[in-house]
């Protein structure tokens, strides 16, 4: 994937929907969480594993945004800086379940689908997505299911932009091996 710059357009619209929710206007704000909730709370399921945690970290994290609008840097993208307000909400709350007891992550079965061996492929996947370190795993959603650019994964992420390639390496080697030893080939 190459890297796509931001259209200046974008920026623009992205910069007047944050000035005008900083001015307090109701309708801009209901737009704020229109556009990005969904986005975030992907994100926040795929670290998370988890449809409950999942909304409550998407919902904490709109609200820390929000809160924080005027920390942003408006020459920069949006979504990165959303994405990381995310991680950082979702590393949290990884690090409050591993201190209270190792929780079984659960898994949501995949979508019926007309094709069954394309849904047995899809839950097979997605058995081996759950497996994957969370760093792999936030790695890898944010780069294949979010579409970010590397840079951003790296920004969002808060490591090298090389960190970032070994870590989708990894995840993709270890993917296809889970994958292999399920007797399982796309």
């Amino acid at each position: 994937m190459l890297y796509r710059p931001m259209s200046e357009n974008l920026l623009a619209q992205e910069q007047l929907l944050v000035a005008a929710c900083l001015a307090g206007d109701q309708a801009a704000l209901r737009e704020f969480v229109n556009q990005f909730y969904n986005m975030i709370y992907a994100v926040a399921h795929r670290t998370l594993q988890s449809h409950h945690d999942a909304e409550d970290v998407s919902q904490e994290s709109i609200l820390r945004a929000i809160r924080n609008l005027n920390q942003w840097d408006g020459l920069r993208p949006l979504k990165p800086w959303l994405l990381t307000i995310t991680m950082n909400r979702c590393r949290t709350r990884l690090g409050k379940k591993s201190k209270q007891a190792a929780q079984e992550l659960s898994i949501e079965p995949a979508s019926t689908d007309a094709n069954p061996n394309r849904a047995a492929l899809a839950e097979e996947l997605e058995m081996a997505l759950v497996s994957l370190r969370d760093d792999y795993r936030q790695v890898f959603a944010l780069f294949y299911e979010q579409e970010l650019p590397l840079a951003e994964v790296a920004e969002v992420m808060g490591v090298p932009e090389g960190t970032v390639k070994t870590w989708l390496h990894r995840a993709r080697k270890e993917l296809a091996s889970r994958l292999a030893e399920r007797g399982v080939t796309p």
